[in-house]
C-alpha cells in the first residue's frame, strides 16, 4: 500500500532483667531455708534441757530410799542417755534438711539462672535473626535497583510531568499530556508521549495524539497538520485524534484491527480514513514511514519507522528498559516479546526508539536489556 500526500498551506490555531530476679529468688529462698534449721535446733535443744530437768526431780526423790534411789538412779541414767542421743539425732536431721534446704536451693537458683541465661540468649539469636533478615531484604532491595535500567530508575524518581519539549535537530517534538487509560473499565492515571515530527517546511506528522488537543497544536503552531497516525486504539494513542485533524482535515491512519476500540472512544461517525497494515508504507511530505507490526500490547499495535530520521515510532510496545505495559499488566508478553526481539531489535543499532511514555532510547540500548525479559 502507498500513500502520498503534499501540503497545502492553511490558518494558525517509607535479660538481663530475668537472670537477676532468678538470682534475687533463689537468695531469698536461701534465707528461708537458714531460718528453718535454725528454728529446728533450737527447738531440739529445750527438748532436751526439759528431760534433763525431769530426771534430776526423780533422783532427789528417789535418795530417800535406797532400793528406789538405785532403781531411780539407773532409770535417770537411761534415760539421760536416750535423751542425749535423741537430742542429737534431731540436731543431725536438722542439719541435714537445712543442707538438703540449701542445695536444692542453690540448684534452682543455678537452674533459674541457666534459664534466664538462656532465653537472654534465645532472645539475642532471634534478634541477630530479625537484623539478618531485614538486612537480606534491604540488600535484596539495593540488589533489585541496581538491577533496573538507568531511564527506568530515572523515571520512578522524576515521573513525568505535562509539557512541550523544544523541536530537536531532526525537527522531532515531544509533547507531554496526562489523562487517564481506560481498560476493561479501569482507569489508571497516565502521562503520554505525542510526537510532532517535522514533514517539510510546511507541514508536520502527529503521532499518538493523547489527551490534550490544545497543547498538540500548540507545539503545531502554524504549520499544516499532514496526518494523524496512531500506533493502536487505546485511549492514550487516539483520545485527542480527531480534534488534531479536524483543523487542517487532515486523514488518521489505524490499523483495521483496532477499529472496534476507536468506535468506543470516537463513536462510528468517525472513522480513520486510512486502515493501514503491517509491511505497508505511506509518504508524508517528504517522509517515507514504513509500517511494522507489533502485536502484542494490542492484535493491531504497530510502529512507524522513518529511515531519514533514524527513529521508530514504537507506542507501547517497547519503553526505555522496559516492555510497554497496558494498565498494570500485559496483554500477550508472548508475542510482545517476539515483536520487540524479532522487529525492533532488527533496526540498525543506533535507531532512536520513541516510546509512547517516557525517554526515548536506542535499539543497541534495548538489545542489552532483552536477555533480561526473556
Amino acid at each position: 500500500m502507498f500513500w502520498k500526500r503534499k501540503g497545502k498551506k492553511k490558518g494558525t490555531g517509607e535479660a538481663e532483667e530475668a537472670s537477676a530476679v532468678a538470682i534475687d529468688e533463689s537468695a531469698d529462698e536461701k534465707e528461708a531455708a537458714d531460718e528453718e534449721a535454725g528454728s529446728g535446733a533450737e527447738a531440739a535443744g529445750k527438748d532436751g534441757a526439759g528431760k534433763n530437768e525431769a530426771a534430776a526431780e526423780k533422783e532427789s526423790a528417789d535418795e530417800r530410799t535406797e532400793k528406789e534411789s538405785g532403781k531411780a538412779s539407773e532409770k535417770a541414767s537411761e534415760k539421760d542417755t536416750g535423751a542425749g542421743s535423741k537430742d542429737e539425732g534431731s540436731e543431725d536431721t536438722d542439719a541435714k534438711g537445712a543442707d538438703s534446704e540449701d542445695g536444692d536451693s542453690e540448684e534452682d537458683s543455678e537452674d533459674d539462672s541457666s534459664d534466664a541465661e538462656a532465653e537472654s540468649e534465645s532472645g539475642a539469636v532471634d534478634e541477630d535473626d530479625e537484623g539478618d533478615d531485614a538486612s537480606e531484604d534491604d540488600e535484596d532491595d539495593e540488589d533489585a535497583s541496581e538491577d533496573k535500567p538507568a531511564a527506568k530508575k530515572k523515571r520512578e524518581i522524576e515521573p513525568e510531568e505535562p509539557g512541550i519539549d523544544e523541536p530537536d535537530d531532526d525537527g522531532v517534538q515531544r509533547v507531554r499530556t496526562a489523562g487517564t487509560l481506560e481498560v476493561d473499565g479501569e482507569e489508571y492515571k497516565a502521562v503520554n508521549n505525542t510526537w510532532v515530527v517535522k514533514a517539510d517546511d510546511e507541514g508536520v506528522i502527529v503521532i499518538d495524539p493523547a489527551h490534550d488537543a490544545e497543547a498538540i497544536m500548540e507545539a503545531v503552531g502554524d504549520r499544516e497538520v499532514y496526518l494523524v497516525a496512531c500506533t493502536n486504539g487505546y485511549n492514550t494513542h487516539i483520545g485527542a485524534a480527531v480534534k488534531v485533524a479536524e483543523r487542517d482535515e487532515a486523514p488518521i491512519a489505524l490499523h483495521r484491527r483496532e477499529l472496534r476500540p476507536w468506535r468506543k472512544v470516537h463513536g462510528a461517525e468517525h472513522p480513520p480514513e486510512i486502515e493501514i497494515e503491517a509491511g505497508g508504507s505511506f509518504a508524508a511530505g517528504d517522509l517515507e514511514i514504513d509500517v511494522l507490526g507489533l502485536p502484542g500490547t494490542s492484535s493491531g499495535s504497530v510502529g512507524y519507522y522513518i529511515s531519514q530520521l533514524g527513529a521508530v515510532f514504537s507506542g507501547d510496545t517497547l519503553l526505555a528498559g522496559e516492555l510497554g505495559t497496558v494498565g498494570d499488566g500485559y496483554i500477550d508478553y508472548t508475542r510482545q516479546l517476539h515483536s520487540v526481539g524479532e522487529v525492533l531489535l532488527s533496526l540498525p543499532p543506533d535507531t532512536r526508539v520513541l516510546p509512547d511514555r517516557g525517554p526515548e532510547t536506542t535499539v543497541e540500548e534495548e538489545s542489552g536489556n532483552f536477555d533480561s525479559w526473556v
